[in-house]
């Protein structure tokens, strides 16, 4: 893998000096624009831009000094010049796409940095994984930074990984080149509690001089949480009030509000900044799971700063929270994150500061984007074949792998059940009464079954449940080797035999989503880098995505996004109930539980 270092602020200075004092021409120049300064929170009529070598030279009144025969000269015409936006928390694996197809998707929303952990990946592949992810941001034409995974498992003993990251595999990390700091710490009981492995971990990143990024997904900020913070996690986005919120900016953390295609969390914790007056430097805006679909049709950082907007942010304060509070928590408000001298040159023009539409990109110094039309090439990595045909079932799969018996002579049963909740990563833990027949147990119209099938060491496991909240109708199924964090199979259906032929389809293709309907396959998104991701372009996959929804609605689905909500059902660091390979957890406890309720006659 090469790619080209861009230069550093020192590598440059002296040419930054030559252009800003008028004594070397610019090698760009926005001209007649309204200066988004986030610094000082202001907005400054007929400013100019100088760049050179990609960074900033010069920002003031007039840079037409700076002008010689080949600096090219664009008319910001009093459009506002807003800094490139920062996404603080996000996994590109979630967008179904590649690292070079994500930043193709995002760029002409005005999106020119990332801080990208993909522990997607490296639940299926291991440190080769991370390693291939962040050799390909490195090709990018914008700022992808990579944070080391640090829960792969991210439940020890309560689920089984294809891979495991060590203390080791982060240290080794910390020395590679676009590794910005660690991935979210989503064992947050093995920090409140001192786990050695998972403080080795944080330590070799407190010590490299970088950020380690956190997740704590309980509502208890008590004790627990305390500890979890002085164990050194310096952010976190698992919050969903405004008492979590202020709970994390008190205590020195960066409050990380998400907007992504099925977390709505921005409008319930940004009134601790509209309505409780608190300083806004410590709240950043990020996304952490957008679909292929929520990026071609609806946006990316550009659609989180407008829906701030709409909750009752001011514009510019907005603009700061995708900015430079984002570059500050990192590190590198030297960097990114402002249009002022030395940074790099990453400039949106837009002609409304609250409905943003993204009408330029400058990205490094050069126009990436341009009226939602990119306009540079996003180099592919080369991806090896170990990297595809992850899907590994041991046997083929038939109807009899997802019964569920009951309890002998028992004509119902009480089953524990998983709660979808609309919008959220959360569930709830419900109980059923469900009927028996023939032996077996059987959901019913507002009950469908689930299965985690394993998929990483051909085991031929299937851990059968129960999950209600989609309201599937029909003889249905739908699978996903998308599976956060372990990233198994899992599959929802009405009825079995559709199960099995959903599962095995996605063996055949190596991984994706497929959904069928009476024995016919009517929607399937192909992903066969690592069963995560396709290397085609975002359109392409949005369209069959698309597919996908419309099959899921046309079998009874009414929930928003719901496919996030399916591929999130295995994640067993988010309460209250999840499905592994290992059983039925309870996340309230970390313990696992029982399918079905002891049975007395």
């Amino acid at each position: 893998m090469t790619h080209t270092t861009f230069p550093s602020w020192p590598d440059v200075a002296p040419l930054l000096i030559e252009t800003a004092s008028g004594r070397a021409p610019a090698d760009m120049i926005i001209r007649n624009g309204k200066w988004v300064n986030v610094h000082t929170r202001e907005v400054l009529d007929s400013h100019d831009i100088a760049i050179k070598a990609g960074r900033v030279a010069y920002v003031g009144p007039d840079a037409s000094y700076c002008i010689g025969p080949d600096t090219q000269i664009i008319e910001a015409e009093g459009r506002f010049m807003v800094p490139g936006l920062c996404d603080a928390h996000m996994h590109i694996e979630s967008g179904m796409l590649t690292p070079a197809e994500f930043a193709r998707a995002v760029i002409p929303h005005g999106t020119t940095s990332m801080f990208t952990d993909p522990h997607e990946i490296a639940n299926v592949l291991g440190l080769e994984g991370v390693r291939l992810m962040h050799d390909e941001a490195l090709l990018q034409p914008v700022n992808i930074y990579t944070q080391m995974p640090s829960c792969a498992p991210s439940a020890p003993g309560l689920e089984t990984t294809g891979y495991e990251i060590s203390a080791e595999d982060v240290a080794e990390a910390m020395t590679w080149p676009g590794i910005i700091g660690l991935g979210e710490m989503m064992n947050f009981p093995g920090v409140s509690n001192a786990d050695p492995k998972m403080l080795a971990e944080i330590a070799a990143t407190q010590r490299a001089g970088k950020t380690v990024g956190g997740h704590y997904a309980s509502p208890d900020l008590g004790a627990a949480f305390a500890a979890y913070v002085a164990g050194g996690p310096a952010d976190d986005h698992e919050g969903t009030c405004e008492a979590d919120a202020i709970a994390r900016m008190r205590q020195g953390m960066r409050a990380m509000v998400r907007l992504g295609s099925a977390w709505y969390d921005v409008e319930a914790q940004i009134t601790a900044i509209t309505e409780k007056g608190l300083d806004p430097r410590n709240f950043i805006l990020c996304t952490d799971d957008c679909h292929s679909g929520t990026l071609v049709n609806d946006g990316h950082m550009n659609r989180v700063v407008r829906h701030a907007i709409d909750c009752g942010c001011d514009p510019v304060v907005a603009i700061q929270m995708a900015t430079i509070n984002t570059a500050t928590h990192f590190g590198l408000e030297r960097e990114i994150g402002s249009i002022t001298p030395g940074r790099r040159a990453d400039v949106i023009l837009t002609s409304d500061l609250r409905s943003l539409p993204i009408e330029l990109v400058v990205a490094r110094g050069q126009i990436v984007a341009e009226s939602g039309s990119i306009k540079v090439e996003c180099p592919h990595l080369d991806w090896p074949q170990t990297a595809r045909g992850t899907v590994h079932l041991g046997h083929e799969l038939t109807a009899r792998d997802f019964e569920l018996a009951a309890p002998e002579g028992a004509n119902s049963v009480t089953a524990n059940v998983i709660g979808v909740v609309e919008n959220q990563a959360p569930t709830k833990a419900l109980k059923a009464e469900l009927a028996v027949r023939d032996g077996l147990v059987e959901g019913d119209d507002q009950v469908c079954q689930i299965a985690l099938v394993e998929r990483h060491r051909a085991t031929g496991g299937v851990t059968n449940a129960f999950v209600s909240g989609f309201g599937y109708q029909g003889d249905m199924a739908m699978a996903s080797t998308v599976a956060h964090d372990s990233h198994h199979m899992i599959v929802v259906g009405t009825d079995r035999a559709q199960m099995a032929l959903a599962a095995n389809r996605l063996a055949e293709v190596g991984g994706g989503i497929t959904l069928f309907r009476d024995g016919a396959e009517q929607a399937l998104v192909e992903l066969p880098i690592a069963g995560l991701m396709s290397d085609r372009p975002a359109a392409e996959v949005a369209a069959k995505a698309q597919k996908l929804v419309e099959a899921m609605q046309d079998c009874g689905c009414r929930l928003n996004n719901a496919y996030m909500q399916h591929s999130l059902l295995a994640l067993v660091v988010i309460p209250e109930l999840r499905i592994s390979d290992l059983g039925l957890v309870d996340v309230r406890t970390f313990t696992k539980i029982p399918v079905i309720e002891p049975f007395n006659e």
